[in-house]
């Protein structure tokens, strides 16, 4: 028979990934039941729910919530540990003073610009588009695509957008308070993330300039040709790649096809350049 600190050490980590998995399956849930209804209303294309390589998608959505969560835990302690040496100077008690809304809004704006800046390297450099190309081997585009991905990937990813925030201090893992800015930020960005993969017609004006939206994303995913490749790298904020130079959304058009090009071996030739 177990004794109770080994049936102990073995049931604590069951009991973490049964919490986990279920807090997976509902999140599930609900994005399907608000994305889902609105792909089949307005659809950018028709196509079935069940398509190719759904099962796929389905399986990387519960590896991607697990893994690279416990892949960031290092890398975040040493970058909390970073801030607690230096949170006392009068920068940033300067930040910590500042009205949470400020300070979040200010999250979101610094962590879309890491975010941008690790997904154009993601594009950039051959080592991390070994890892990224798998995202973009979808040929058909829906909510669920936003989960096709190495789980290294999301882990530089969401490293690039966290980091910026932890530096500047924007996040207070030392606060007397639980800090919720990182969580926030975190959440948002998931949705949004659902949100501008999901196989959705629908075109918004002039607010495309502000936030990104599916038809924004759709032409970061076209494999229409050199025109239409490694553009469109911001998560949230457009004007981010129009700022550096990376814009592409035309605005009566929306991409012929989707996936990797031909060669795969053509677009790490373009990653270098």
């Amino acid at each position: 028979m177990l004794d109770s600190p080994l049936l102990a050490s073995v049931s604590a980590p069951l009991q973490l990934l049964f919490t986990e998995t279920a807090r997976l399956v509902l999140w599930l849930v609900l994005v399907m039941a608000i994305i889902v209804p609105l792909e089949r209303r307005f659809p950018q294309r028709r196509q079935r729910f069940l398509r190719q390589d759904f099962g796929l998608d389905l399986g990387l959505y519960f590896l991607n919530g697990l893994l690279p969560k416990l892949l960031l835990a290092l890398p975040l302690s040493a970058l909390a540990w970073l801030f607690h040496s230096m949170e006392h100077s009068s920068y940033y008690a300067a930040v910590a003073a500042m009205p949470v809304r400020l300070r979040f809004l200010l999250a979101l704006i610094v962590g879309d610009c890491g975010a941008y800046w690790g997904h154009r390297l993601s594009h950039e450099w051959p080592l991390l588009w070994r890892w990224h190309r798998l995202h973009h081997s979808a040929e058909a585009l829906d909510w669920l695509v936003n989960t096709r991905a190495h789980p290294l990937d999301l882990f530089v990813g969401r490293l690039a957008g966290l980091i910026p925030i932890y530096l500047l201090g924007l996040a207070q893992p030392s606060a007397q308070s639980f800090d919720m800015i990182p969580i926030l930020y975190t959440i948002l960005a998931t949705v949004w993330s659902f949100f501008v993969h999901a196989n959705l017609g629908m075109r918004f004006g002039w607010l495309e300039s502000i936030i990104a939206t599916p038809a924004f994303h759709h032409w970061h995913h076209a494999a229409d040709g050199e025109v239409a490749s490694n553009r469109n790298y911001a998560p949230m904020f457009p004007w981010l790649d129009r700022l550096f130079g990376s814009l592409w959304l035309p605005s009566a058009r929306w991409p012929e096809r989707y996936g990797l090009p031909s060669s795969a071996t053509a677009l790490e030739g373009q990653s270098r350049k």
